[in-house]
This record gives structure tokens, sequence and C-alpha cells, in this order.
């Protein structure tokens, strides 16, 4: 007797910071989109492929929804809604500290008009009190036709199973799409270049990773296995510019050195990453640098 096997798509929608892409993390096992703890970090779509027993679950990670200025915000948006518009289900993930925010409730009015499969998740539930959340559910649900309610914590993994067990059970029957040991579909350099980009959220400060785009120019497999990576950080102004490449060039190493030691881990191979830094004003709203990371033209 042949198994059914089971496959389809998941996408976590939420305002900034709701913590989607620690949730796709800890979901995915691995670290396939990059984490700080600032607002907007996320820009374009990054799918998770996860096997949860004869289920291929694919896991959208969308950019936070917001209210869009530049080009490159109305791009981010665009890509978190059609994440949402081409899944089976959406997971509507939502900061349990902040609750039911301004941001929520357009998401919220949002998903109601488009008639998606919607499940709740409520994230960073470790955080708060427990007697809030029934109260909070109760808030959302009011307004909002949810199919479930899931309470879980990205960062400890609490309640992260039980949400994956219904995931892999309410799927649609179907063919895997992708190899059982593929982690997910972004290309090696434009995974390169997003963990450069994640070290500059880390380690520099204010408007300055907003202000910046990561280019893997180069990606050269050597004859010893190991791979070489050129990659270009484009900031808006020569002050930023100043900032990255730090006294000394001590601050452009120091986020080479971090971004190498990821990207080695994750392709499982030693990696060489050089960097290179260039101002470019007005790079965000130009389409042959949105397209460069991943992002759909808009107009």
């Amino acid at each position: 007797m042949v198994e059914t096997t089971r496959c389809g798509f998941a996408a976590l929608v939420g305002a900034p910071n709701a913590g989607k892409s620690t949730l796709l993390n800890r979901m995915a096992g691995a670290k396939l989109s990059i984490v700080s703890p600032k607002a907007q970090t996320t820009r374009f779509r990054v799918l998770g492929i996860l096997m949860r027993g004869q289920t291929q679950i694919l896991l959208v990670d969308t950019p936070g929804i917001f209210r869009p200025r530049r080009k490159l915000d109305r791009a981010m948006v665009a890509a978190a809604w059609t994440g949402s518009d081409d899944a089976d289900v959406t997971l509507l993930l939502v900061d349990a500290q902040k609750g039911l925010t301004e941001a929520v409730q357009e998401i919220m009015e949002r998903l109601a008009s488009a008639g998606r499969k919607i499940w709740l998740v409520l994230n960073k539930t470790d955080l708060v009190q427990p007697e809030t959340l029934l109260p909070l559910t109760a808030a959302i649900t009011e307004k909002l036709a949810v199919e479930h309610v899931f309470m879980v914590s990205a960062r400890s993994g609490k309640g992260v199973d039980d949400l994956l067990d219904n995931l892999a059970a309410s799927l649609p029957e179907g063919p895997y799409l992708y190899p059982e040991d593929d982690l997910t579909d972004l290309p090696d350099r434009l995974l390169a270049a997003e963990l450069v980009r994640e070290q500059i959220f880390m380690l520099t400060h204010e408007e300055v990773p907003y202000g910046a785009t990561v280019e893997t120019e180069s990606y050269k497999d050597r004859p010893d296995g190991s791979v070489r990576i050129d990659a270009t950080i484009y900031v808006s102004r020569a002050g930023h510019k100043a900032i990255l490449i730090g006294e000394g060039g001590q601050k452009i190493r120091q986020i080479g050195e971090r971004a190498r030691k990821q990207l080695s881990s994750l392709l499982e191979r030693q990696c060489h990453l050089f960097l290179n830094v260039k101002e470019r004003s007005g790079w965000d709203e130009e389409r042959a640098r949105l397209r460069a990371i991943g992002l759909d033209d808009v107009p």
C-alpha cells in the first residue's frame, strides 16, 4: 500500500517584527531567513522546505506589511501579499506583546476581503501573562474568521510542533514539488548576500542597515571544493560607507568574518568572502537593484 503524500504552501504574514523569520527558521530547523531585532529586515519572499511525515510543507516567509514610501517598500509589500495570495494556508502571525495594533488591523481587513483560509498564530506568548491571550484572540476573531488558533514562541519553540503537525495533516494531497533533502529555493548567491546584509543589521545602527543593499557579483567554485564569493554593499550616503568600513577597515572585516562563518556552515564547505562597499545614491528606486535582491518590479 502506497502512503498518500501531501504538499502545499503556508504563508507567514504579519506586521514588521512579529517574528516571521524566527518562526520560519524554527519550523525549518535551519537558518533560512535573516533575523534581527530591527523591523523590516526581510525584503523578499523566502521559501523554507520542510518534511513532516509524508507531507512536504512549503513555508513562505514574507516581508512585514507596512505603509510603503519608496519603490523598495512598495516592492516588499507587494511580495508579502503575493506570498499570501498563492498559499493554501495563510498564517497570520501576531506579536502577543504588542496585541491588536493598527498595522495588524489593516492586515486583517485585507485578509478578510481575500477570502483565504487563515490560521491565527499568536507569537511571543512566553513574554506575556497567560490571561491576556484569550481576550486578544477574541478581539481578533471577532473581526476575522480564522480556522485555527495557535499559541507559540518562535524563540523557544513552544507550540511549534503542534502547529507543524496540524499543517502536515491539512495540506492538500499531491506529489512533492521539491527534492526531499532541499531546505530552500533561495539560490546560494542570494543567500550569501542576505547573510552579509544580516550582519549589517546586527553590527550597525539607525538608518545605515535600511540604506544598504548587498549583491553577489561573482560566485565561483574552486578546485579544492571551496567557493569564492565577491559581494558589493551599496549604500545611499557617503557617511554610511564610512561607518560600514570602520576605522582601519575594522567594521567591514567583522561583517565579512561573521557572514563567512554562517555561510560555511549552511553551505557545508569552506567559503572565501570578499566585500566591497560602494556609494550609490537612490539605489532603492532602481529597478535593476530591486531585481538583483529578488524583488519584482512595481510602479
